[in-house]
């Protein structure tokens, strides 16, 4: 392919709008351009590089027999009624009404659908188990894109669904996704950890996402320094490294005292001298979910923990067995329930659900808000003061904390997430009426599992973590092209001659070629080549022809060999095949 064929123009500066490497880098390269916020058009080079992932996909899942299909981008109301999804996902659903005033929505996923597509024809066990997968556009109306295809709006992911007979079966196919995905991403050749993970609103008992590895990935990940335990931070074990005991058992009498503008854990740490790690803060939280319910009365909930320590919403939705992580209250709802405002609150008195961070269990004697404005109570102690509902594990964990499986630590990574395997059991299959009929002609509920790749989110986070101050490193698994040719004297026959020569054998050989033949400086080509970042450039002028000097470079180390002109093939290969 040459440049002035093709439809690619560069850009010296980025979009505003661009805020990491990635998304910089695919607008400045003329990738992508944006139509609007969270959408984009593809270039013919990302798209090239995007339909290179979708084979490697292919490839692997067809390998363990999974079957590819195509469903509807549009989806009936009727549908998402049926998991009541309709209201659970929110406004990320975009809905809509066609002329005949039908309500649709635009798939922002696609289980609904794809067991209403099988649940006509899996009527007996001999048509299990099944494993039906589709690489499709999804919609999700998020309410402030960014970062490119990482936060889009519209993006092209691979989803497939499993349908078996029984848990064990599932199981199987669990395991057997999960290999193929190992797979799909040991050939893109980038850094990736597999980590424990929510479920979210999909739902499911197990779960794990993939993660590439990158400083500007929205996921925090904790990994262990001893065993090859990995999580999203969303659901990592908070475990100390050595538990609380406190300075006495015996319990004191109760005592309130005045703490005028003290109004955050800062502020009361001050004030009394005592360190964060000793308060105890209580936090607020409605559980109310279905806002359109016919009882709309506020049900709140405390959660209590140690004042150095972050609520994990994520584990709070999991204890209470919510859709979606709680909503904090409105001071004006903290008010109703405790009488007092922000600040000056505590457990001490309440009439709702009390839960408590196992952090806070062996405490004695500690202080927390007195339900009063301007006044905090010490001394206070649970079971005798006030009961909690139960103890969990309700905090965010961080690094330094004790690996769940061994005596290791726990080191911090950012990660960007591009696949996901769940195990979603009977979840849709018994929302919508998916049975068969087993051995004995009993009437069964199939068990599930989903399982999602971003294909375009991938792409981009090979970049994230694949680039440098001048440019993207493509992988060679996806690159778009293979070998990049500045062609420097596009009007040199001899020139001419060459390029198109080492093109030729290059392509009999498999390999794809990009030539650079516009009129530009050298300069300007080189700094192209780096910005595309194919994995090989051979740079052709007629002063090197004649020097018998040719310019062979590798882009991920800038490597440069000046070689004879009948070498330059060869060690375009073996440089292609260090890049691997």
């Amino acid at each position: 392919m040459k440049w002035t064929k093709t439809h690619l123009y560069t850009l010296k500066e980025a979009p505003s709008d661009a805020e990491i490497p990635s998304h910089k880098l695919l607008v400045r390269s003329g990738f992508m351009k944006k139509l609007a916020p969270g959408l984009y058009t593809y270039g013919a080079m990302a798209l090239r590089a995007i339909r290179k992932f979708e084979n490697i996909i292919r490839e692997e899942l067809d390998k363990d027999g999974a079957i590819e299909i195509l469903m509807p981008v549009v989806h009936p109301k009727e549908l998402w009624m049926e998991t009541n999804r309709w209201n659970e996902m929110g406004a990320g659903l975009l809905k809509f009404k066609n002329r005949n005033n039908h309500e649709f929505c635009l798939g922002a996923t696609h289980e609904e659908a794809v067991v209403d597509y099988v649940r006509h024809d899996l009527k007996s066990y001999r048509d299990l188990p099944k494993n039906i997968y589709q690489i499709q556009t999804k919609y999700r109306d998020e309410i402030r894109p960014r970062f490119g295809l990482m936060r889009g709006r519209e993006f092209s992911m691979k989803d497939a669904y499993s349908f078996d007979l029984d848990q064990e079966g599932a199981l199987k196919t669990y395991d057997s996704m999960y290999k193929a995905y190992q797979r799909i991403f040991d050939r893109l050749g980038l850094q990736y950890r597999i980590v424990q993970a929510d479920a979210g609103n999909i739902g499911g008992s197990q779960t794990h996402e993939f993660q590439l590895l990158a400083d500007a990935g929205e996921d925090a990940l904790l990994v262990s320094d001893k065993t090859q335990f990995a999580a999203n931070i969303e659901v990592c074990p908070a475990i100390d490294v050595e538990v609380y005991q406190p300075a006495s058992q015996a319990e004191l009498p109760i005592e309130k005292f005045a703490t005028p503008h003290q109004k955050t854990i800062a502020d009361l740490e001050k004030f009394t001298g005592i360190r964060a790690f000793e308060l105890v803060k209580t936090l607020y939280f409605s559980a109310n979910e279905d806002v359109s319910a016919k009882d709309s009365s506020l049900k709140a909930f405390a959660v209590l923990l140690r004042g150095s320590d972050e609520v994990n919403p994520i584990k709070v939705k999991n204890l209470l067995g919510m859709t979606n992580p709680p909503q904090m209250l409105t001071d004006e709802e903290v008010r109703q329930v405790t009488g007092a405002n922000p600040g000056s609150c505590g457990p001490v008195g309440l009439k709702i659900p009390i839960y408590a961070d196992n952090g806070i269990q062996n405490f004695k004697n500690y202080i927390v808000g007195a339900n009063e404005d301007g006044f905090h109570l010490k001394n206070v102690n649970h079971g005798r003061d006030y009961q909690v509902t139960q103890f969990a594990d309700l905090r965010m964990a961080k690094e330094g904390d004790k690996c769940p499986e061994s005596d290791g630590r726990l080191k911090s990574y950012r990660g960007i997430e591009v696949g996901h395997v769940f195990y979603l059991g009977q979840k849709y299959a018994r929302k919508m009426n998916g049975v068969f009929l087993d051995k004995n002609g009993k009437s069964q509920f199939y068990e599930m599992g989903c399982y999602g790749i971003g294909v375009t989110r991938t792409v981009q986070a090979s970049i994230e973590q694949s680039h440098d101050q001048d440019g993207i490193i493509w992988p060679m698994a996806i690159a778009p092209y293979h070998v990049h040719i500045c062609h420097l004297d596009p009007k040199d026959a001899a020139v001419n001659g060459f390029v198109e020569a080492v093109a030729k054998e290059l392509e009999s050989k498999g390999v794809e070629v990009f030539i650079d033949d516009r009129d530009e400086r050298p300069g300007v080509k080189f700094k192209d080549a780096d910005l595309l970042g194919f994995p090989v450039r051979i740079v052709v002028g007629k002063k090197g022809l004649e020097g018998n000097q040719i310019e062979v470079v590798l882009r991920r180390t800038k490597e440069v060999s000046k070689l004879a002109q009948d070498q330059v093939v060869q060690k375009a290969l073996d440089l292609l095949e260090q890049a691997k």
